[in-house]
């Protein structure tokens, strides 16, 4: 297991960082995002999106209300926001165990979701307005 801990100092650092991670995927991963309401989880997946391929990042935001959004780049992203949902039973019948090997998948409140072993698990920690204290852990 691969841990590191990285404070960024603005958003566009947060995206940087997520963007080089995006760039060394091979298409085929479970991310869970963790973190409080405002962390940057969503300007996270933006930057994951655009190293994945994505051309048109403005298309990325958080499927809050829909629960899952499909991107197109290099690979299919499934990117599910789990913040709406708040019982165990809700979760799972989304079946987004389907998607699991079709493409990469994102889950923004990850803690919710029963994934023992996600390929990658991040967790943004707000240190102040623009810094954040961000672990990855990577399987």
């Amino acid at each position: 297991m691969n841990k590191s801990e990285i404070i960024t100092k603005s958003e566009e650092e947060t995206f940087l960082l997520a963007k080089k991670i995006g760039q060394e995927l091979k298409g085929k991963e479970v991310i869970l995002l963790i973190g409080e309401l405002g962390a940057g989880k969503t300007i996270f997946v933006k930057g994951i999106a655009s190293g994945a391929g994505v051309e048109d990042i403005t298309e990325v935001c958080s499927p809050s209300y829909t629960i899952l959004n499909v991107y197109e780049g290099k690979f299919p992203i499934y990117h599910f926001d789990l913040y709406r949902l708040s019982e165990l039973e809700e979760i799972e019948d989304l079946g987004w165990e389907d998607y699991i090997g079709e493409g990469i998948i994102i889950v923004e409140w990850g803690e919710k979701i029963p994934f023992k072993e996600p390929d990658i698990k991040i967790e943004i920690e707000i240190l102040n307005y623009n810094q954040r204290k961000i672990k990855i852990i990577k399987k």
